[in-house]
């Protein structure tokens, strides 16, 4: 796949602007401010394909690339408490409009945030997605901030933390800064299409 051959596509900011699924999309998933965006940009090979935010919550629409026969989906970020109670509820429509309504998904990227342990917010997006059984990965975010020894320490323990969640799951170190596990990315999202 070329995955230098991508464009923006569209944004919805809610459940009835939803277009119907028409081709196999791959979703990234994660908090505000997580980098789903710089990882984008990243795997795409763009500067700024993906618009990246320095304020948590910027992301309030479903944004969609399309490559040559997939699509790829940036959610909104979750788990920021300065939104207001009625954007919440606004997004909340959104998310399970996008995961409940048949899409052909392929694939979620659960971005998170290799520094610190997973939020509830994110266990609670990989038992959704456990439960609903669409297929997942962890993409741990911002791998270069860490320094070997807190790195290797934190490969050791998400497992743990994530329990039964992460059983035959493949768990990516990222960083958007070095490139650090962008190939493994792009192999990711190539092996969920070929199946």
């Amino acid at each position: 796949m070329n995955f230098n051959n991508a464009n923006f596509e569209a944004a919805f900011g809610t459940l009835e602007q939803l277009t119907p699924s028409d081709m196999p999309e791959v979703c990234f998933s994660g908090r505000s401010n997580v980098g789903k965006s710089s990882l984008i940009n990243k795997v795409l090979n763009r500067k700024a394909l993906a618009r990246v935010s320095s304020t948590p919550g910027k992301t309030v629409t479903v944004n969609f690339y399309r490559l040559d026969n997939m699509r790829l989906v940036d959610l909104p970020g979750y788990g920021y408490a300065k939104v207001a109670s009625s954007e919440k509820d606004r997004w909340a429509t959104l998310m399970e409009g996008y995961f409940g309504t048949g899409r052909d998904i392929r694939l979620c990227l659960q971005l998170i945030d290799m520094r610190h342990k997973p939020t509830d917010f994110d266990i609670s997006m990989l038992e959704f997605l456990s439960y609903n059984r669409i297929p997942y990965a962890v993409i741990l975010t911002k791998c270069d901030k860490l320094n070997k020894t807190e790195f290797n320490s934190r490969m050791e323990n998400i497992r743990e933390e994530l329990g039964e969640l992460s059983e035959g799951i493949t768990i990516i170190p990222f960083s958007s800064l070095k490139g650090t596990g962008a190939e493994d990315v792009r192999l990711a999202i190539e092996k969920a299409l070929d199946n």
